[in-house]
C-alpha cells in the first residue's frame, strides 16, 4: 500500500491516536494528493497481523494477502458504482489512485447493476443498506472491521441520513474512513460524528521531485495546472493530449469573435467539462495578477495574462468567474456542446469590449 513522501509525517500523527482509535476518521483534503491510497495504506494497517513498528502493514501476512486481492472478510469498500475497475488521479479523487479488482465493497447484487444502463455517481442507500449484514457478524480473525467510504460527498441525501444512523450508534470494532475532497458539501451531523484528519499538499518542491521519480517530463507545467495536486498532474501528463487545453488557451489569450467561434466548432466534441475548468483556471490567474499575486495555473502565459488582466476591470471578471462557475454545474450534460462553448467564449470577449 502507497504512503507518498509528502505524507510520512500525516502517517505518525494518525498511527499515534492508535491507543485511542475512533470510530470514524474523515480524511480530507484537496483532490489529487493521494487521499485514498493514504486511507487504504491506513485499512490495511489495522487489520494487519503482525504490523511494523511504523503501524505499517507488513504485507505477508495472511490478512495482508486477502486485503490485496480485496477479498478480505472484515473489508469493505463503499463508493459510486462508475468507480469500478477505474483507477483515477485521486480519491472519487475517487482516488488518488485506489482501484481495481473486484471486491464485496458495495454489497449490491451484481444483476441490478447489470441492469443499469449507466454506472451511478453516487452512493445509495442499497450500499449502505448492505453494510448491515457485514457489521452484525463476528470479525473472522478477532480483530477489527473496515469500513472505507469514498468519496463521502458521493453519497446522495437519503443515503447520509442512513450512514449517520451508523455513525450515531458504531458497531463494536468497527472502523469507518472517509474520504473527502469538500468538507462543505458533507451533511454537519455526519461531519460532527467523525475525526476530521487534514492531509496535506505536498511542497512543490517535493511534488516536482516525486513526479521526475515517476519520469514525467515538464513537470513543473502538469503540476501547475493540476494546482499543485501531484497524483493529477501524474494522470494529466500520462494522458499526453493537451490539444484541446492548447487549442482554448490560445484563444483565451488573443480573442476574437472569430476565433471564438471556430475554437467552438473545433471542440465541440472535447470534453466541455474540462474546458470549463480550463477557463476557470484562466480567469483565476487573470484575478491573481491583477492583484499582484503570482500565476498559479499557467506560469508560462504570465506575459499574455498580465496583458489581458490590464485590459479588465475587476467587477467585470468577478462577474464572469461567477458565471463559469455557474456553467461548472450544467457542463456534464449540455444540450449542444457546441453552442454551450460558443456562449462560454463569447461571454469571455465581453470582458474586452
Amino acid at each position: 500500500m502507497t504512503i507518498y513522501p509528502w505524507q510520512q509525517d500525516a502517517w505518525q500523527q494518525l498511527h499515534a491516536l492508535r491507543g485511542r482509535l475512533p470510530h470514524a476518521i474523515l480524511l480530507h483534503g484537496n483532490k489529487g494528493i493521494g487521499k485514498t491510497d493514504f486511507a487504504e495504506a491506513y485499512a490495511a494497517s489495522l487489520l494487519c497481523e503482525s504490523p511494523q513498528s511504523d503501524g505499517r502493514a507488513c504485507g505477508t501476512c495472511l490478512s495482508c494477502g486477502w486485503f490485496g486481492q480485496y477479498a478480505h472478510p472484515d473489508y469493505r469498500r463503499v463508493r459510486p458504482e462508475i468507480l469500478d475497475g477505474v483507477k483515477l488521479a485521486d480519491d472519487g479523487e475517487g482516488g488518488d489512485g485506489s482501484d481495481g479488482g473486484e471486491s464485496a465493497e458495495s454489497g449490491e447484487d451484481k444483476k441490478t447493476a447489470k441492469s443499469k444502463k449507466a454506472p451511478s455517481k453516487e452512493i445509495r442507500i442499497e450500499q449502505i443498506r448492505a453494510l448491515a449484514d457485514f457489521m452484525n457478524i463476528s470479525t473472522h480473525r478477532s480483530g477489527k472491521r473496515v469500513v472505507l467510504l469514498y468519496p463521502a460527498e458521493a453519497l446522495n441525501t437519503i443515503s447520509a441520513n442512513a450512514l449517520l444512523k451508523t455513525l450515531e450508534e458504531p458497531p463494536p470494532d468497527t472502523v469507518f474512513l472517509m474520504v473527502s475532497n469538500s468538507l462543505d458539501r458533507l451533511l454537519p451531523t455526519i461531519l460532527s460524528r467523525c475525526r476530521k484528519f487534514a492531509l496535506p499538499m505536498p511542497s512543490t518542491e517535493v511534488a516536482l521531485a516525486w513526479l521526475a521519480q515517476q519520469q514525467v517530463r515538464d513537470g513543473d507545467m502538469w503540476l501547475a495546472e493540476q494546482g499543485g495536486a501531484p497524483l493529477a498532474a501524474l494522470e494529466l501528463a500520462q494522458a499526453g493530449s493537451h490539444d484541446h487545453q492548447d487549442e482554448l488557451l490560445g484563444m483565451l489569450a488573443r480573442p476574437s469573435v472569430e476565433t471564438a467561434l471556430k475554437v467552438a466548432e473545433k471542440l465541440q466534441k472535447a470534453p466541455v467539462l474540462e474546458l470549463v475548468v480550463c477557463l476557470q483556471r484562466w480567469m483565476h490567474d487573470m484575478f491573481s495578477v491583477k492583484l499582484g499575486g503570482k500565476v498559479r495555473y499557467y506560469p508560462r502565459r504570465h506575459s499574455e495574462l498580465a496583458a489581458l488582466a490590464a485590459r479588465v476591470a475587476l467587477p467585470d471578471l468577478l462577474k464572469a468567474i461567477d458565471l463559469a462557475r455557474e456553467r461548472r454545474a450544467i457542463a456534464q450534460h449540455p444540450l449542444a456542446a457546441r453552442l454551450f462553448i460558443e456562449d462560454m467564449l463569447l461571454d469571455y470577449l465581453h470582458l474586452f469590449s
